[in-house]
């Protein structure tokens, strides 16, 4: 009788370990696995809203522009999660302007109300390039400052 005891106190222990596993396993994938995907969401999140250089051949197609000839400290970014966001910085004759942007974007809005010198709309609405916003300040005399902002939604 002692045996059959011991066997069954054995096998009674045994399937306590086994329950044991199998609850810390469940606990692990319905806690652990979401709490990872959180974190790596986070992660992901952080790192893709950050702008990051980028060629400014790469940046000017996916605005559907081309940097003027005299276009000098050209600076370009991007950053995109669920959309994209290009911005194209540089500098170019200011006399120069109006002829890049007509020939770049024909028919751009310009907008009525702007902080700086000239600032245009223009709305593509499809679904590789949903916007571009185009503004320039004139700098001493001769030279514009232009940002391009393009993105997609």
């Amino acid at each position: 009788m002692g045996d059959t005891d011991e066997l069954q106190d054995r096998d009674a222990a045994r399937r306590r370990r086994k329950w044991w596993w199998i609850g810390g396993a469940t606990a692990v994938l319905f806690c652990g696995l979401p709490g990872v995907a959180v974190a790596w969401g986070a992660w992901a999140f952080s790192r893709a809203v950050e702008p990051q250089q980028v060629s400014c051949a790469e940046a000017a197609d996916f605005a559907r522009a081309t940097l003027p000839a005299g276009a000098r400290d050209e600076r370009c970014t991007a950053a995109s999660w669920q959309d994209t966001q290009v911005t194209i910085e540089f500098r170019m004759p200011r006399d120069e302007l109006a002829g890049w942007l007509d020939a770049t974007y024909p028919g751009h809005e310009p907008r009525p109300s702007c902080e700086q010198d000239l600032c245009a709309g223009i709305e593509i609405g499809d679904a590789d390039l949903s916007s571009v916003s185009v503004r320039a300040t004139y700098e001493d005399g001769d030279t514009a400052l232009v940002r391009l902002l393009a993105f997609d939604m």
